[in-house]
């Protein structure tokens, strides 16, 4: 691993703190993902972004929202701001599992993802990157971070999304909606009564 690198700074505390709002503490595994790689890779996001590039990014952050929430994963969503003039790295806390970045000026979304996989890999913790660009699959992959393409992402997407559906679905009894809130003492007299 390359030790040159220096933890970035944010430059919402003017180089005072390490990662700004990101949490680096602890074991929490994360995951890293090129927005617009993303959009441009998932047919559904595509069409959507022909109509409005708002919308799919919206779109983009709302599945993966319900992803991480899902699987405990701290994701942070990458957009490419770098060829807007005059731009400063803006960073929105989503969720409690959710934060999108969108780049300053000069600075890809590949770069800012291989700074913080730079950053964050000293640690144990578990970093995947969710890219299609295999030359920044390989870059990742070779920091330490384990690579995604953007297929492994919605393959794994839609994997969570059916274990939630059947998940939240084995929760709900058809029969008698209000068993599952009763304890065993007062289910037994509510049968009782049904009984007499």
């Amino acid at each position: 691993m390359r030790r040159w690198r220096q933890p970035w700074p944010c430059t919402r505390c003017a180089g005072k703190g390490a990662v700004g709002r990101v949490d680096t503490k602890g074991d929490r595994a994360y995951l890293l993902v090129d927005g617009y790689n993303i959009i441009h890779s998932w047919p559904e996001l595509e069409q959507l972004q022909a109509e409005s590039l708002e919308h799919a990014r919206e779109a983009l952050i709302h599945i993966l929202s319900d992803y991480a929430a899902f699987t405990g994963q701290q994701a942070v969503i990458v957009f490419d701001a770098h060829l807007v003039k005059g731009t400063v790295e803006q960073r929105e806390k989503v969720t409690e599992a959710l934060e999108v970045v969108y780049t300053r000026e000069g600075e890809t979304a590949d770069m800012f993802i291989e700074r913080m996989v730079s950053f964050l890999l000293p640690g144990s913790r578990v970093i995947q990157v969710a890219t299609s660009d295999s030359v920044e699959q390989q870059v990742v992959w070779r920091e330490g971070a384990l690579r995604l393409s953007s297929r492994d992402l919605r393959d794994l997407v839609q994997a969570a999304g059916k274990e939630r559906r059947v998940i939240l679905a084995s929760d709900r009894d058809p029969g008698n909606p209000l068993d599952a809130y009763l304890d065993m003492r007062l289910r037994a007299e509510f049968e009782k009564w049904r009984r007499q």
